[in-house]
């Protein structure tokens, strides 16, 4: 096959809209944007239920199978891929032999093309029905959009309906000019690019291919930011999944729009707050994408409470995510130092008027609380890196009690609720916790040992300006995201008070940092599953 390396030109700066093909499954603004097109002197074109809306108020409408000479068969499966539509689309209007053969075959020419795709990435996110999704793909429509994106020099291409209004105004002013084309022409193929992203996605989950060949991935837009983690980087939020809660989702009743730092804060702290035991209120504070203090308790102003004792100085300008709708007591906790960013699933009236009493508190609202699926995908130069998110969780069951002393019970729910934690600390990670609340937390650091010296300190910091006598992890249990290679890190927790130990197991050195666990009294579990966060 032999394509011309230079056809025709690029277009008049302005295209006189004669004929336009109006065919949408969301029909959202379709008779008032016809309505337009028909008072600036078109002609319209249409298929199906569309020409029967536009019918039913009276437009002037011509269906396809008119034009084609072909009726709509197969359930509408076929109706607008002919020659006689993707010509008219197609043709290049100042070639003399495309000209030819469209007089020749009797092509009139398409000026715009109005389309919007069956539903399939709805029919795919609420029905099971695989006949039903199927259904839903859509073949002519992405066809034609292609085909009119391609011709933009001399054809406009409209494939959203919040464009309708630009479009027209256009129209009636004589004309879609040559930008607007190419603007509606690269977001033609965007929407065709996502939907067959969406479509091979799910073919690929059917087939149970956790990773294909060629992976594809969609988003749209949400918002363009101020800038990245940096003012001098661009940066904007996209949405690929409107269905899971979460900071990218949420919904900003309150506060200036949200920066880059915002959002990664937001969804490092609420992923932290849904991870944690659903059924007790929990409040994680982030700063930099780690913790610096998290708890769980009879409520939310009690839990905030605690884990603000974690780190009080780090909290100061954070991020504070709940598991459940924040009420009046929390908000007025929350609202007691200065936060930059407050997300939970909902909040009561009352919370809200607390809250909004900030001018420059973020809000945001989820809708629900839990913990993230599916995939990560992390940019590396000239490449991406896609893994499952982590959504283990370790239970009872799991653990493995492998010193002389067995935990405590009380022991044995603060482990599990560290080592929650420490998923969701950078690595190396070590959290010490107690009576349900982080205590001190070491995190990011190149040494495990150093990790857990950094996790004393700072609770050691916690402590005086707690105006306590006692070390707060005096008595505490301490999580590590990963094995301790060698006893001085684990030594280093029991000097600052640790009774209880949980690790994942699996260094050569197991036996030394059991006997010396053994020898320091500590009791230790473990999980036989590590949590690095990088």
């Amino acid at each position: 096959m032999s394509v011309s390396s230079k056809k025709g030109s690029s277009g008049p700066e302005r295209v006189v809209v004669k004929r336009a093909l109006i065919s949408l499954s969301d029909k959202t603004g379709a008779v008032e944007f016809a309505k337009a097109l028909v008072t600036a002197g078109a002609e319209i074109l249409s298929t199906g239920g569309t020409a029967r809306a536009l019918k039913e108020v009276g437009l002037p409408v011509k269906d396809v199978s008119e034009v084609t000479g072909f009726p709509e068969i197969m359930d509408g499966r076929v109706k607008t891929l002919h020659p006689a539509v993707h010509g008219g689309i197609l043709a290049i209007r100042d070639d003399a032999e495309h000209q030819a053969a469209m007089q020749e075959h009797g092509i009139g020419p398409i000026d715009l093309v109005a389309i919007n795709l069956y539903p399939f990435e709805e029919t795919a996110a609420k029905s099971s029905d695989a006949l039903e999704i199927i259904e839903n793909i859509d073949i002519g429509g992405p066809a034609m959009i292609r085909a009119a994106a391609k011709n933009a020099a001399f054809v406009a291409v409209v494939t959203d309906p919040a464009d309708y209004g630009r479009v027209a105004e256009a129209v009636a002013a004589g004309g879609v000019d040559k930008a607007l084309r190419r603007e509606l022409a690269a977001k033609a193929f965007a929407r065709t690019g996502a939907y067959d992203a969406a479509i091979s996605t799910w073919f690929a989950e059917q087939s149970e291919t956790e990773f294909p060949e060629r992976m594809v991935f969609a988003a749209t837009r949400a918002s363009e930011l101020r800038y990245g983690e940096n003012p001098h980087q661009k940066a904007a939020l996209y949405s690929t999944d409107k269905s899971k809660p979460g900071a990218a989702n949420a919904r900003l009743v309150n506060g200036k729009p949200l920066s880059y730092n915002n959002l990664s804060d937001a969804d490092a702290a609420f992923q932290l707050a849904a991870d944690l035991d659903p059924e007790r209120p929990a409040i994680a504070i982030i700063k930099h994408a780690n913790p610096c203090g998290v708890a769980v308790a009879d409520t939310l102003a009690e839990a905030h409470a605690k884990a603000l004792i974690c780190d009080p100085v780090s909290a100061y300008g954070g991020v504070v995510a709940a598991n459940r709708k924040l009420d009046e007591a929390a908000a007025k906790a929350i609202t007691a130092l200065f936060t930059e960013v407050v997300i939970a699933p909902d909040a009561d009236e009352e919370a809200l008027q607390i809250l909004k009493a900030k001018a420059n508190l973020r809000v945001l609202l989820t809708g629900s609380a839990m913990p993230a699926t599916g995939m990560m995908v992390k940019s590396i130069a000239g490449g991406l890196l896609v893994q499952e998110i982590d959504a283990a969780q370790v239970k009872m069951a799991d653990l493995k009690v492998v010193t002389k002393r067995e935990p405590t019970e009380q022991e044995l729910a603060d482990l599990i609720f560290a080592f929650r934690i420490c998923k969701h600390v950078k690595s190396n990670a070590i959290v010490y916790a107690k009576d349900g609340a982080a205590v001190g937390i070491g995190a990011g650091q190149m040494s495990r040992v150093d990790s857990a010296r950094i996790a004393a300190w700072k609770a050691q910091e916690a402590t005086r300006a707690a105006g306590l006598e006692d070390a707060l992890t005096r008595g505490s249990v301490v999580a590590s995201d990963a094995f301790f290679p060698f006893a001085d890190g684990l030594l280093a927790a029991a000097e600052a008070g640790a009774t209880a130990v949980i690790q994942p197991g699996g260094s050569l050195r197991d036996q030394e940092v059991i006997d010396a666990a053994d020898e320091a009294g500590l009791a230790m579990v473990f999980t036989g599953l590590r949590h690095f966060r990088h």
